[in-house]
């Protein structure tokens, strides 16, 4: 039932290891503390042996939620709230919070994981891939050139047409994915031109979710294509996790250079770079709690739990039934559907009040908390894991007959994986997401030939 969670390669002795070193050297860690820390590197674990044998969708999504929802969290009540704004401080107690966190992110999981297989949806047939690719050189060249040019429509379209354009933009990504998983050599060029594209526009926009996102999906087809060795996973995972880090600590920074004039691009970020060297602000520890917001989604959830019902009652669905109709209906047929990023519903429940260009979410868990309370909740989490469980294994389905379809549900999740985003635009994007995907394979139904399956 659950092989994903417990059966897949894992290094249970290391892990042994780091739940003692973590008890020996942190003996003022709360048992809740401990416990979602000892969860999150259980999923950062699995993620680590996943890599070379499958895109690891599930894990990534395990693993992002446990930092936003436990490691932010177990910082910020473990002293890095004492640098923090009081805005931004956890204003109820770990107990408090972890009493919900804690089963609502493990059913999530669970839910996610439940009657997985072998991680179906992940696990890519490499060789009906291979097949497809050299059968169907120029398909990946169009799916590069289709995202090139919609990226650029997407600018001028309303927001409604500009989504599904965005969509489509993402598509390059997928053509050079499969380019790679179908050559012997990789296609330097392509690759280039393509992370170049998203590298330009993350630094124009100040905006850097889209580039760690599918960097992390490139990082995954690199591992299946050339399996390196756990030193190297290591070498590099560390080098990923030091360079985002960074990032963190320099983005705000370059925000304001860029607002005041600089232009955008890697020189800015050279000198932001420079600047924090400097005046030793880069690691500095009040530098980096101040940060610790970024990772950590918990404080919107304490002021939603110290907010309802206490100041607003449950919604008992009906917040949630906004939020799918956001979600599912276009706006031609409900024309007053909630926006993204629509201030009153988050105000409402947070009782946080946003500054103009300050954008939050409530997030999945906080929807959760919101329409069901902490039981009713933690239910509606596991329910949430078991539809994103089923859209991999309908892939999987279906990839039995189109091996390359799975190459496409990096398309699917891109977003979904975060955590912090709001349940509507996260469910939205997951239902336009399948059917642009239906809408590409219907017109290009002979292109996408079906192919034997090679498991």
């Amino acid at each position: 039932m659950f092989d994903t969670l417990y059966k897949v390669k894992f290094n249970w002795p290391l892990f042994t290891f780091m739940a003692i070193i973590l008890y020996a050297f942190f003996p003022g860690l709360s048992m809740y503390s401990y416990l979602a820390l000892m969860i999150f590197i259980h999923q950062v674990f699995l993620l680590f042996y996943a890599l070379n044998y499958v895109v690891p969708i599930r894990y990534i999504f395990g693993v992002l939620m446990c930092i936003q929802m436990f490691l932010g969290p177990v910082l910020a009540y473990n002293g890095l709230d004492q640098f923090q704004y009081q805005y931004y401080r956890m204003v109820v107690p770990d107990a408090v919070y972890f009493t919900y966190a804690l089963p609502a992110v493990s059913f999530f999981i669970i839910g996610l994981n439940l009657y997985a297989g072998k991680l179906e949806g992940e696990l890519l047939d490499r060789v009906g891939i291979k097949t497809f690719a050299n059968e169907h050189q120029e398909l990946p060249y169009w799916l590069i050139g289709i995202g090139f040019i919609t990226s650029v429509l997407s600018s001028v379209f309303s927001s409604e047409w500009a989504f599904f354009l965005y969509l489509l933009g993402n598509l390059k990504f997928i053509g050079v994915f499969m380019l790679i998983l179908g050559d012997k050599k990789l296609k330097w060029f392509e690759l280039s031109l393509v992370y170049g594209s998203i590298v330009t526009s993350s630094l124009s926009g100040g905006m850097f979710h889209d580039l760690l996102t599918w960097l992390l999906m490139l990082g995954a087809i690199l591992a299946i294509k050339y399996k390196r060795g756990e030193r190297f996973k290591l070498f590099f995972g560390l080098g990923f996790i030091l360079a985002v880090v960074i990032l963190q600590q320099l983005k705000g920074a370059y925000r304001i250079a860029t607002g005041e004039g600089d232009e955008a691009g890697i020189e800015t970020m050279q000198k932001v770079y420079e600047q924090k060297q400097d005046d030793n602000s880069l690691f500095n520890l009040a530098k980096i709690a101040s940060n610790n917001v970024r990772i950590n989604q918990g404080f919107i959830i304490t002021n939603i739990m110290r907010n309802v019902p206490a100041k607003v009652p449950f919604a008992d669905g009906d917040e949630l039934k906004l939020l799918l109709e956001a979600a599912i209906l276009p706006r031609f047929l409900a024309p007053d559907k909630l926006k993204a990023g629509d201030r009153t519903i988050f105000t409402r429940y947070s009782g946080l009040n946003l500054r103009i260009g300050t954008s939050m979410g409530l997030s999945s868990v906080g929807d959760a908390y919101i329409n069901f309370g902490i039981v009713g909740g933690c239910i509606f989490m596991f329910f949430l894991g078991l539809l994103y469980n089923f859209v991999l294994k309908q892939f999987f389905s279906y990839s039995k007959n189109i091996p390359v379809l799975l190459l496409f549900t990096p398309l699917v999740f891109y977003y979904p994986i975060r955590p912090d985003c709001e349940l509507q635009t996260i469910l939205g994007h997951l239902v336009k997401s399948c059917f642009v995907i239906f809408v590409i394979f219907f017109i290009w139904k002979r292109k996408f030939s079906l192919l034997p399956a090679n498991n």
